[in-house]
């Protein structure tokens, strides 16, 4: 059974100081605990994982990104995470009125984000196990966008269970009735990207394993 190697334990503890820290008095406490349920599996699975096979540093690195993007957006029940006031304070630039944006979009970002950290993780597990680079890449933005689409559905269906005003204040539609299409859309584009990027950059490395384009 692998052991977690030191630099892995320190960045773990980073990301969980950090995850802690958004429970600093919370401002909508029911619905952070909502979405942390995912943030406790992600985890647990993560841990179970690498128990069981150890991930390279920058996989382990990407999905622990991911997870702490996630948990900032809990704490503000994404719809009110206010990256304006961060952008006005570092740089004297609102992002919304800069772009024209009438919604808060920080959960666009973990969407697209969702994508760009998770489709280079699968593709280099896919790789590992002996796949071809266009099998392992197609795969990779499939797995993205399956899950991507299943989570979307699970959130339709904790609405259902929830009153209408606590149904969107946990899904962040912000009265938008193609958010959950284009949360799918961003995530599979940001894996599309992330995995082309993948496959440059293994090809000039010339890694091992099946380098031919053909199933």
């Amino acid at each position: 059974m692998p052991t977690f190697p030191l630099a892995y334990r320190w960045t773990l503890g980073v990301v969980l100081i950090m995850v802690a820290a958004t429970w600093w008095r919370p401002l909508y406490p029911a619905e952070q605990a909502m979405h942390h349920s995912l943030t406790a599996l992600g985890l647990a699975a993560l841990v179970l994982v690498q128990r069981r096979r150890l991930l390279p540093y920058p996989s382990f690195l990407l999905i622990l990104i991911f997870l702490v993007l996630h948990s900032v957006a809990a704490r503000w029940i994404y719809s009110f995470v206010p990256y304006d006031d961060w952008t006005d304070l570092l740089f004297g630039v609102r992002l919304n009125e800069l772009f024209g944006w009438r919604r808060n979009n920080f959960d666009r970002l973990v969407h697209l984000s969702y994508g760009l950290c998770f489709g280079p993780v699968m593709f280099a597990r896919f790789r590992e196990a002996g796949r071809s680079v266009r099998w392992a890449a197609l795969a990779a933005v499939d797995v993205v966008l399956s899950t991507s689409a299943a989570y979307e559905l699970f959130e339709w269906a904790i609405a259902l269970t929830l009153a209408p005003g606590a149904a969107e204040a946990y899904n962040g539609q912000q009265g938008d009735m193609w958010d959950a299409h284009k949360d799918m859309l961003l995530a599979t584009g940001g894996a599309v990207v992330a995995v082309a990027i993948a496959v440059a950059v293994a090809s000039r490395r010339g890694l091992p394993g099946p380098t031919r384009f053909d199933p």
